[in-house]
Formats: structure tokens, sequence, C-alpha cells
């Protein structure tokens, strides 16, 4: 049962969203991203939405390509697959040089975001994934460790008709992506598999990747209305190479260069990893809804670093077995209370890990003697509560509380160091308050006040002193603790206009801030920051089949307390742009032709806490379209794409505070891709 908390229904139409008619514009959408089905409108938190359509109609190289008209959210590293795509929302992840750290990431109910904190797009299918939601800001009184929000990724249902699918899609750079898709529904079972490989030789030297997966969903809906669903995913990516940071005037003799170090050491990754998870939900009576949750995750990695014989650090090949598993269940109870609307929803999350680490010296690219030997464990348990009650049919009032602890040990096994063996344990309770008041569905103005935490990773804790000290045990590295106020207003005018404003202010002690970094191999320690910032979205349907987009991000991140170099104090945090911009043109027509183009301005960004190293500001524009044909059973689709329509230099990753002033990863130049992909329906 989907429940309204206000007297009539409203709706929703973000700017994160694919262009759409005016009737479906006016249709109600409602998002899950807060653990509850809720009009986002009525919600008094930052929240945005991509759909399927502006998911699969791209390149599907990585997240940030659907992504980068959300406001508050800013992605590098699209092109390096050893290291991930880089996330941050408010700044928060900004700081990883691998991975994604503070923000929660989840597929399906099941998270990519481990006990320790640290995240994986490594497992995601875009080719399957029908929505992505995303809430920008603190998130800690639902999800725990989240301090910069949270990314909710959703696989697309089998449909009503069985059908298969095929796709081809190639280009420049040696590239090639390909995919074949099956689904439907077979009495109470609906089920969707996918399988994709991705091929690519790299625009630099050195970056090739070999990457497959399986990605399927099953539910199965019960007689008493109840539903299972089963999630099981499959990743072999046997080659990402890593072509390294290049310094300034490293890009400027030549752009499509490796590192020296990077070709000696023969830096990249290989990976294999299974996930599955059971996601169960039940209404039980008219005001009693449950969900239960269970997932294990394998994975075996290895991981070429760009040091080695002949450093200080000469262990740099990194492997690990790792095993996660996890679940919890919710509640929720839906009776109106003295007459009012109200909700009230409760649950628990427990999740552990295993991690079986070594690192060796690496010889030329090759494994050499053992370095490094531990057992890392990881267990996170969360209890959580939220309330929402409309004091009347235009004020809502929404409160959250939620508990977590984290236990983190280490067994050391390479004692040829001293014994490392060490224990930490972290808990903290955040809450969550927030009001919405909307006299009218064009005029939705809302306000919260939360708090949030994130503890180190096993990575960030590890005694390895500015690059001088040994792997293992545990650092001085403290958890930090963040404050956020915001108020934004968003609505939908005359089911052509959405918008969507919102103004924060963030303050954060004990920052975890990258200091160093060598071949990957990053140092950190805590400080205190201060955030203020604007993001602001607006869509318009200036016609039936004509959509314009813009988003709007002002961040204005600063040091406040950097207790070992006090210069720091006051300067920008680096590796986050203070202005972006995002435009976008859509254009569909009733036969089935398509268009968009959109375009991409990223201010200035510093590369190092100093702020004397500095990334060009950039302009990327890009250009997509494709036709629909249907002839009868069949559907084919044909498309074509120009990234970096204006053929713009830049650099697509900035490494934060590198080694030599090895700072930069180019990105490609002016490139072309196309294919087709089609359907049959049975």
């Amino acid at each position: 049962m989907k429940m309204r908390l206000h007297s009539r229904p409203w709706c929703l139409s973000l700017l994160a969203t694919l262009p759409l008619t005016a009737a479906a514009m006016d249709e109600e959408y409602t998002v899950t991203a807060t653990r509850v089905e809720r009009d986002a409108l009525r919600t008094p938190l930052a929240i945005s939405t991509v759909e399927k359509n502006d998911i699969q109609r791209r390149q599907m190289l990585g997240l940030d390509e659907s992504l980068g008209r959300v406001p508050g959210v800013f992605f590098q590293n699209r092109y390096n697959f050893a290291q991930d795509v880089r996330v941050s929302i408010r700044g928060f992840g900004a700081r990883s040089q691998f991975g994604i750290r503070g923000i929660k990431i989840f597929v399906d109910g099941i998270p990519s975001t481990l006990p320790d904190g640290q995240g994986g797009v490594d497992d995601i299918d875009l080719s399957s994934a029908s929505r992505i939601e995303v809430i920008r800001g603190p998130a800690a009184a639902l999800y725990g460790a989240a301090a910069g929000g949270v990314m909710n990724i959703f696989t697309e249902d089998g449909g009503d008709r069985p059908f298969v699918e095929a796709g081809v899609n190639l280009g420049e750079f040696g590239f090639g992506r390909y995919n074949v898709k099956t689904g439907g529904q077979a009495g109470a079972l609906n089920y969707l598999v996918n399988a994709s490989y991705l091929d690519m030789e790299g625009y630099r030297d050195h970056s090739a990747v070999e990457h497959g997966m399986v990605n399927s969903k099953f539910r199965y809906d019960f007689s008493d209305g109840s539903s299972l669903t089963a999630i099981v995913n499959a990743v072999d990516s046997p080659t990402a190479d890593d072509p390294g940071g290049l310094t300034a005037a490293q890009v400027r003799t030549n752009r499509k260069g490796a590192a020296a170090n990077n070709l000696r050491f023969d830096s990249g990754e290989a990976l294999e990893q299974q996930k599955a998870g059971l996601v169960y939900t039940r209404d039980m009576g008219e005001y009693h809804h449950l969900q239960v949750r269970n997932y294990y995750i394998w994975r075996d990695f290895t991981n070429n670093l760009a040091i080695g014989q002949g450093f200080a650090a000469d262990d740099g090949v990194v492997e690990f077995d790792r095993f996660v598993l996890g679940g919890g269940a919710q509640y929720s109870y839906d009776r109106p209370m003295f007459g009012h609307q109200n909700r009230l929803t409760v649950g628990f999350d427990i999740d552990a890990q295993e991690d079986d680490r070594q690192r060796f010296v690496n010889v030329n690219g090759a494994r050499g003697a053992l370095r490094f030997d531990q057992v890392e464990n990881a267990e996170s348990k969360g209890v959580y509560l939220q309330n929402e009650f409309s004091l009347t049919s235009q004020i809502e009032l929404m409160l959250g509380l939620r508990y977590d602890q984290l236990d983190l040990d280490v067994e050391d096994r390479f004692l040829n160091n001293g014994n490392q063996t060490d224990a930490l344990e972290f808990d903290q309770l955040n809450p969550m308050a927030g009001i919405v008041y909307s006299p009218l569905r064009e005029v939705n103005l809302y306000a919260n006040y939360g708090t949030s935490f994130e503890t180190p990773s096993f990575t960030e804790l590890s005694n390895n002193s500015r690059g001088q000290g040994t792997l293992g045990g545990f650092g001085d590295v403290s958890a930090q603790q963040a404050k956020s106020y915001e108020v934004g207003v968003k609505g939908l005018v005359l089911s052509r206009l959405s918008y969507d404003l919102a103004v924060y202010h963030t303050t954060v002690e004990d920052e975890i801030i990258n200091v160093l970094n060598i071949g990957r191999s990053a140092v950190f320690q805590n400080a205190d920051t201060e955030r203020t910032g604007t993001e602001a979205s607006l869509r318009y349907e200036v016609f039936k089949g004509l959509d314009v987009a813009f988003a709007y991000t002002y961040a204005d991140f600063t040091f406040d307390r950097f207790t070992p170099t006090p210069a720091i104090e006051g300067n920008r945090l680096p590796g986050q742009p203070e202005h972006q911009f995002y435009a976008e043109v859509a254009y569909t027509h009733p036969s089935g032709l398509y268009a968009v183009f959109d375009m991409l301005h990223v201010d200035e960004v510093y590369a190092d806490n100093l702020n004397t190293a500095e990334n060009d500001a950039y302009h990327v524009a890009n250009l997509r379209f494709g036709r629909d044909f249907q002839f009868g059973a069949w559907g084919v689709s044909p498309f074509f794409g120009i990234n970096n329509f204006f053929n713009e230099e830049y650099n697509q990753n900035v490494i934060l505070n590198a080694a030599a002033n090895r700072y930069f990863e180019p990105a490609p130049d002016r490139n072309a891709y196309g294919g087709v992909t089609a359907r049959y329906t049975f």
C-alpha cells in the first residue's frame, strides 16, 4: 500500500529526469531513497532522480554520464578503470583516490558500500539500470556513515511480455561494448538477466580494460501480496591498466603518455566478484509493512601500484580475498495519529567484512617477497527510526535518529616489523529533523538539520606516516563528524517547469584529509573544514518534444583548522570546483527520432592542500542522437554519439597531493561512438 501524507496527490518532475511529455510530468512520482516511498516534492531533503533512457542511451562508461546533470555532485576519472569513477557529493568523497568514500551506495536494496565505508561501482550494470536516486546531504540518520549522501540504483523489471535483446556499441580508442538481455513474466515470477562485456584499448598508453558482467533480478509475487526479490551479480575484470598521473609539463608534451613508473611496475588491477542478495517485502494488513534483506559478496582482487623495488616502500603488489555478509529488517506503521497522517519506521542493519590481505614487493610488475600479511575484520551494527507527521495538509514534519557501532580489528601475520595486531571501536548517535511547507504544488519550502559521521577505512587507518612507516595496524586518524543546516524550495509549475534550489552550510570536525599520494598509496590525517554551498536545477518543456535543463553548483569549501601546517588554514579544499554548470537541450520526435546536446563547465580545481597546484577550468560538450524503429515484434534502435564535441583539452582526473607533482590525468580529445540495439518481444 502506498501512503499519502497529504490531502491531495502531488506531482514531481525534477531536473534529474529524462525529458518527458507534459502529461508524464504531471503524474505523481515517488522515491524510495528515504527508506520508504515518498513524494519527493514533499520531502525536506535535496533529492534528484535519473530515469532509464537517460542512463541506457549513452556510451555507459560510467555513472557520471547520466548523473552529471545532478547539482552538488562532482565526478572525475571516467577513463581510468583501475581506480573507478571518483564521486563526491557536497565535497564528501573528493579525497578518495580509488573507490568511493563518504557516500552510501545501494543497488536494488543491497549495499555496494562496505562496512568499513569504502564503496565501489565496478559491479554496477548500467545497461540494466532503470533508475538512480540521489540524496544530497547528510543521511546518517537513515543510513549510518553517509556524510555526503546516498545513491540508490535500481535494476529494471523484466516487463509483462518475454523479450530478448542484443546490442553492440563501438567507438574510437578500441572501444567495444556488447550486451545481451532477456526478461519477462512467467506466472508469478518476473525476471531480468543481462550480460555485458566491455573491451577498450584506451586513449592513453597503458589504459586498457576488459570487464565482463552478468546482472540478474528475479521477483516472485506470492498470493498474500508479499514478494521475494533475488539479486545475482558476477563480475570478471582481468585487465584494468592504470596509466598514472603526469606533471603539467608532461601533459603538454604528450597527453597520451603513461607515467614511467606505471609502465615499469605494470600498474593496474584485476578482480573477480560475485554477489547474491534477497529482499522480502510484505504488507501485513492496511497499516503494517515489513522488509527483510540478506546479502553475500565474494571478491578476489589484485592491484599493482606504481611503486616497487628500488623505492623506500617497495610493497607495490596488493592482493586480498574478501567476504562480506549482511542483512537487516525494516518495519513501517502508517496509521493516522490524532487525526493526522503519520508514519513510523524502525529498522536495523548488520554488516560484516573480512579481508585476507597481503602485499608483496613489486619487481618490475612481478610479485616478489612478502612484505605485509594481515586479516582485517569490520563489523557494523545500526538501529534507526524515522517518523513523518502531517501537522496540517500543507505542513509535514520528519524526524530521524540512528545509532551506529563499528568494530575494526586486524590480525597481523607478518611479524618481521613487530606485531601490529590492533582493534578499534567507533559509535555514534545521529539525529535529523526536517520540515516542509507546501501551500501549492508549485512551491514546496523546506528546511532540515542533520549530523553525520564517517569512520576511516582500513587503508586510511594503516600505520604509514607520510610514506615513511610500514603498513599494518592502526594509525591515529579519527572519525570525522559533521553538522549541516539546509533550506530549499522546489516545485512543479503548470506541468511544464520544474525547479529545485538548496542552500546549505556544513561544519566538519576531524575531517579525514589526504596529505600525500605515492603511487596511489595515500596518507591521511584529520583537519576541520567548513562548507557553504548552493545547488540549483531547472527543467522546462518549451513545447511537446523539446526540453531544456540546467544545473548550477556553488561550493565554498575551506580548511578551518590544519594543525601540522597552519598556513593551509583558510585555503580551499582541493579536488572540488567552486562553480559547476550543466546545460542540456533534448528533442524527441513522435517518429522515434531523438537528439540530445549537453555541456558541462567545471571551474578551476586545486590539486593540493597548499593551493599551489591548479587544474584549469574546462567546458565539455557532447552530442548523441538516434531513432527507435518498430517492425512488428522487432524493435531496432541505432544510435550515434560524439564526446568532447569541441575538442577541449582538459584533465579528467586530478590526483590530490600527488608526489613529484604528478597531479593530472588527461582526458580524450573529440571521439565518436555508435551502435545498434535490437529487441524481439514474444
